[in-house]
């Protein structure tokens, strides 16, 4: 498998991350090791989450999918075949991007992740009410004690991601390697529009999330009544306009000449997309986690991008 470049970064990764958000919602200890197990054993070493997941599950504080890696790196013995990514800034009890909050923020996720190192520590949102200067001077104390190796950004607006990169040149201070949007091929302008020049120009890489838009480009949800099937069928009820069915359609198409899913060919796109180093996608079984990986091993040409570019436009 090649691997990629993540920005200016010191890590190589290969093309999908494991979204960690499942695991203590949808995907329980045994099945979230069985997951980790097979995520690394095909040859994959990205695993993303965040200190607040899954904290929207009834009875959750947050933490929860932090802890069952915590457990499967220790019990599996794997912490050297596996880049770990997680977030500060959502969680209630641990709000926003000052230093304190991020010094404070970082030390629970070391404990619950059983590790002395955080790979990539992502701000999880922007934070207008403290000064950029003083985040990303905490996350250079981190670095300086050994405790985070590199930082990114989740959810910022191209704004905000060149000022952060201007404070980080003028000062001297780390700056984001990464961005994590959300970007699929139902969610294009947002990204496309400012961030896709700005990342490109400053050459961050980009893991991006939501690559199967909730589930809807895997082409299960094609009307209403299939939304009350799963958990996740609401989140997907706002792609379910002409739009998104053309969408659907152009995936039909573009799989059935490669023989593959709408959720292969969906990350396959992704994938192909300039400065995209990985989609994050989640998986609720083995099998769910292999049929997704093989994306990586599906190549579409020009023809069948050029299809799923109109679909989408």
């Amino acid at each position: 498998m090649q691997l990629r470049r993540l920005g200016n970064s010191p890590f190589n990764i290969a093309p999908i991350a494991l979204g960690g958000n499942v695991f203590g919602w949808t995907a329980d200890e045994k099945t979230s090791f069985a997951l980790l197990d097979a995520f690394v054993d095909a040859g994959f070493n990205l695993i993303d989450t965040a200190d607040v997941y899954s904290r929207w599950v009834p009875g959750n504080q947050g933490g929860e999918s932090e802890t069952i890696i915590g457990r499967w790196l220790t019990q599996s013995g794997k912490r050297e075949r596996v880049l770990i990514a997680t977030k500060v800034a959502k969680l209630k009890a641990r709000p926003g991007l000052g230093a304190a909050n991020i010094a404070l923020a970082a030390e629970d996720s070391l404990r619950r992740l059983q590790i002395d190192t955080i790979d990539l520590y992502f701000s999880h949102q922007d934070d207008a009410a403290t000064p950029i200067e003083e985040t990303l001077g905490a996350y250079a104390r981190l670095i300086e004690q050994g405790k985070v190796r590199a930082i990114g950004a989740s959810n910022f607006s191209a704004a905000r991601l060149a000022e952060s990169l201007a404070v980080s040149q003028q000062h001297g201070l780390p700056r984001y390697e990464s961005l994590q949007p959300e970007y699929n091929l139902v969610s294009r302008a947002g990204y496309e529009a400012e961030l896709e020049p700005l990342i490109l120009r400053e050459n961050i890489g980009v893991i991006s999330y939501y690559g199967l838009a909730s589930g809807f480009l895997t082409g299960k949800y094609r009307s209403e009544a299939d939304l009350s099937q799963s958990t996740r069928g609401r989140g997907v009820k706002k792609y379910l306009d002409a739009r998104g069915l053309r969408i659907l359609a152009a995936l039909d198409e573009v799989s059935a000449r490669h023989a593959a899913t709408p959720a292969q060919v969906a990350l396959a796109w992704l994938i192909a997309r300039p400065g995209i180093s990985a989609p994050i996608a989640s998986a609720t079984s083995v099998t769910q986690l292999h049929e997704i990986l093989a994306a990586t091993r599906l190549q579409l040409g020009a023809e069948d991008i050029a299809v799923l570019n109109q679909a989408s436009a």
